[in-house]
């Protein structure tokens, strides 16, 4: 592996690569911790700005959506959350998971990797065994009445990994199993911010259109999947999603129904 595969993305690294005006430029890197959501929450609630990220070598209890575990082994990939303060009501605050997933497809699309999105938090690498997840986002807000105080938004994204748990050597992949090389690992922390930075800005004027708009060139759509929150569980085909965020799944029957939470299997 070369060397640069193998260098912390540390503060003075980072500073280095970024383009972004605000985001990053407070900086937190840490050689271990239980979860870069949990710091970037705790530094929200100690007035820390907007813009704050959170990174970690690695996490010892790093987790997903739904209560899972995300597998966070040193010396590999980006474990990192993003500290923001919302102007935007807090009902339209869930589709920043969609804008974090275009962040990063567009962030790797400039370093020659093509990504896709899978509603709601998934971003996916096309395998010989057909796409596999590469980068998951778990956003948590805390909110007053309306507002939204502060958003954390995490990410754990596989770069230089090449073997995973075998609860999910199946499904998982990384940028170097894709792409066949060892990537700096600041540079593509330095990518994926830059990339967020000015889709941030145009959903903090536009609202969560923008969410949607910057989703949609990497979509996963087309495609017949099972929503297995849902009660009785739906099947069907994926249409789109709408200007909330919500997808958009037409069952056998021709009904179309709308999805605001839950997972997709296909």
């Amino acid at each position: 592996m070369a060397d640069d595969a193998l260098t912390a993305p540390t503060p003075m690294l980072l500073e280095a690569r970024l383009g972004a005006r605000w985001l990053g430029r407070a900086y937190e890197w840490h050689p271990s911790c239980a979860s870069t959501n949990d710091v970037a929450g705790a530094r929200a609630k100690a007035g820390a700005p907007h813009g704050l990220v959170v990174a970690s070598e690695e996490q010892t209890a790093g987790r997903g959506r739904l209560g899972r575990a995300w597998h966070s082994p040193a010396g590999e990939s980006l474990y990192l959350s993003i500290l923001l303060r919302p102007t935007r009501p807090a009902h339209e605050i869930p589709p920043l998971t969609l804008l974090a997933g275009a962040a990063v497809a567009r962030a790797l699309e400039g370093m020659g990797v093509k990504a896709r999105l899978k509603w709601p938090n998934d971003v996916q690498l096309a395998t010989s065994d057909g796409p596999r997840k590469v980068a998951g986002i778990l956003t948590e807000m805390a909110s007053e009445g309306g507002r939204a105080s502060h958003v954390v938004v995490g990410l754990g994204l596989n770069v230089n990994a090449l073997a995973f748990p075998a609860e999910l050597a199946d499904r998982a992949t990384s940028l170097r199993l894709v792409a066949g090389r060892a990537f700096d690992r600041a540079t593509v922390l330095a990518g994926v911010l830059d990339a967020f930075e000015p889709l941030y800005e145009d959903f903090s004027a536009r609202g969560p259109e923008a969410a949607v708009a910057a989703w949609q060139p990497f979509a996963a759509l087309g495609e017949r999947c099972r929503v297995s929150a849902a009660e009785p569980p739906l099947e069907g085909v994926t249409l789109g999603i709408d200007a909330d965020g919500a997808l958009r799944l037409r069952d056998d029957a021709g009904r179309v129904h709308r999805v605001l939470s839950g997972e997709i299997s296909t």
